[in-house]
């Protein structure tokens, strides 16, 4: 993308600095964040507890969304799903079973230590229906209409372009398909300093959206039928909960569809 800016910060910078993050996250999950991790998070995020317990800890360790994406509403059995930034696989575990053998999972994720773990932790499990792909969410390697379901959880706050991206799940759907994803909003008005700090975007704060910034862009992506979840204090207990009390960041899920 050059050395464009947009939002305050310059997409590539934003993009290393990134991938440097949840790189740590995914070869030390144990490590000390501005979030929570793993399966504490997930349990605080309302995921079903029979799925929980039934995965191995590899699975859920490097878990980092921000809330359930699948609360939004039912993925059908037989579904094609892509995750927009798929990090260690969790989601996509997740969306596995509810697809069952017939459905297709696809992963698309720019971090190489989050792929390795990833692909390693679906091969563990036998998942042969599910894969992931190396790539950037402003061009995600999908066909066009290649996708029933495209879910995201706490990702799109991390990337500059969110119109391209919210472009992209549309090119990648097919006519009917859903989108639906979580994450990162805000209460007030994000100050320019802060949407220039890096370390803040990185940290899932100065990325967010308003709901209704979140509404309008969604909708300019050609989307209809919006319905907006429930509202979480997804920093609850982090290590970044003062900052993210200050910028009055929490999350919500979205659900939409592509006519």
């Amino acid at each position: 993308m050059g050395t464009n800016t947009v939002s305050g910060v310059d997409p590539d910078a934003l993009r290393a600095e990134v991938r440097d993050k949840y790189t740590e996250v995914a070869t030390n999950p144990e490590g000390r964040f501005h979030f929570h991790t793993g399966r504490k998070l997930a349990e605080l995020l309302g995921y079903p507890v029979d799925v929980l317990d039934a995965l191995p800890e590899e699975a859920v360790a490097s878990f980092a969304g921000v809330d359930n994406p699948f609360a939004a509403g039912s993925i059908p059995a037989g579904a094609r799903v892509v995750d927009f930034g798929s990090g260690g696989g969790f989601d996509c575990v997740v969306a596995a079973t509810l697809v069952g053998a017939g459905g297709r999972i696809v992963g698309v994720d720019m971090t190489p230590a989050m792929l390795e773990r990833s692909r390693r932790v679906a091969a563990a499990l036998g998942l042969d229906n599910v894969e992931f792909r190396e790539g950037i969410l402003e061009q995600v390697p999908v066909d066009d209409g290649w996708a029933d379901v495209v879910i995201s959880n706490g990702v799109l706050n991390l990337v500059a372009d969110k119109a391209g991206v919210l472009g992209e799940a549309a090119r990648v759907l097919r006519r009917g398909g859903i989108l639906q994803f979580a994450d990162i909003a805000v209460g007030g008005e994000v100050p320019e300093a802060a949407k220039c700090d890096i370390e803040l975007w990185t940290d899932c704060i100065a990325g967010g959206l308003s709901v209704d910034e979140w509404a309008d862009l969604i909708g300019a992506a050609g989307f209809e039928r919006l319905s907006i979840g429930r509202r979480t204090d997804t920093f609850a207990g982090a290590a970044g909960e003062p900052r993210a009390r200050a910028f009055d960041v929490y999350a919500h899920t979205f659900r939409a569809v592509r006519p």
